[in-house]
């Protein structure tokens, strides 16, 4: 493990490696701020609300979503425009967790910002509709898709499991009803953010446990990552040949010396290139 980038963020997420840029990007959330690491330069940007989750349209823009809106996002200028709303009109809550589909579409969680229990959900935003998926969502996490397409997985962190969710073939709207994957109640375990790496491993960062699990596509645990910072929030895949994996963490409520910076371990697993959004 080392350290990747020393800013302590108060709540460090959204890991994304762009696969032509060869840039990493995340976000702070609470501090309303988004980074970009490209070669030995770090560039930040500030937002007037939340941002938290991104996904690249091209080498030129990301889609990135907001507390109240999904915009597209100028890497050039730092310019926002914004395409749809998300929970424009609730002031309470902000979105969270997301990631691009297979597809071309975006997948994206909400959650209040006080962490009223329910008042979040996950939306999918495919070919110009942004469409709810599920209500009464708390803590919107661990967004993610199987390399085949079969599946999408995501937890509620209230919850601790781990969910997941056959998906159209032809579309990939969900089919049917989630079913619980992975259940991390008898650990006391708290899913946070997550990556599936390409022959179908589940990545998992697990809040307050210091470590990314790593599951098997049958649910199995197989390994964990460890690191110094107990609140790691979220994974990503990158580097050149998509085997090193980055990890966000989070310094908000803690006291400890490396808490919210960003971490980097190679690893000898493959990850999969982040899918384009396809506006």
């Amino acid at each position: 493990m080392t350290v990747f980038d020393p800013t302590p963020c108060k709540l460090g997420e959204g890991p994304l490696w762009h696969p032509t840029l060869g840039s990493l990007f995340w976000f702070d959330i609470l501090s309303k701020q988004f980074y970009m690491a490209h070669e030995d330069e770090v560039t930040v940007w500030d937002f007037p609300g939340h941002v938290s989750a991104a996904g690249w349209i091209d080498q030129n823009s990301l889609l990135i979503a907001s507390e109240s809106a999904l915009e597209v996002f100028d890497i050039a200028t730092g310019r926002s425009d914004r395409i749809v709303a998300l929970e424009a009109d609730n002031l309470k809550t902000r979105s969270n967790d997301g990631r691009a589909d297979p597809w071309g579409g975006f997948w994206i969680g909400t959650m209040a910002k006080d962490h009223e229990k329910h008042a979040g959900a996950i939306y999918r935003y495919f070919r110009g509709e942004l469409r709810q998926l599920l209500p009464n969502i708390s803590i919107s996490n661990a967004i993610c898709f199987a390399p085949d397409g079969s599946f999408a997985y995501f937890a509620d962190t209230f919850c601790q499991s781990i969910q997941r969710w056959r998906l159209n073939e032809a579309d990939g709207w969900p089919v049917g009803e989630p079913e619980r994957f992975i259940d991390l109640r008898p650990e006391n375990l708290n899913p946070d953010g997550a990556v599936v790496d390409a022959v179908g491993n589940i990545w998992n960062a697990q809040w307050g446990a210091h470590r990314v699990a790593v599951y098997d596509p049958e649910g199995n645990f197989l390994d964990q990552v460890t690191f110094p910072a107990s609140q790691i929030s979220c994974p990503a895949f990158g580097g050149a040949d998509l085997s090193t994996l980055f990890v966000t963490s989070a310094a908000v409520g803690v006291r400890e010396p490396l808490a919210g910076q960003t971490f980097f371990q190679a690893t000898e697993a493959l990850g999969q290139a982040e899918h384009q959004v396809i506006l």
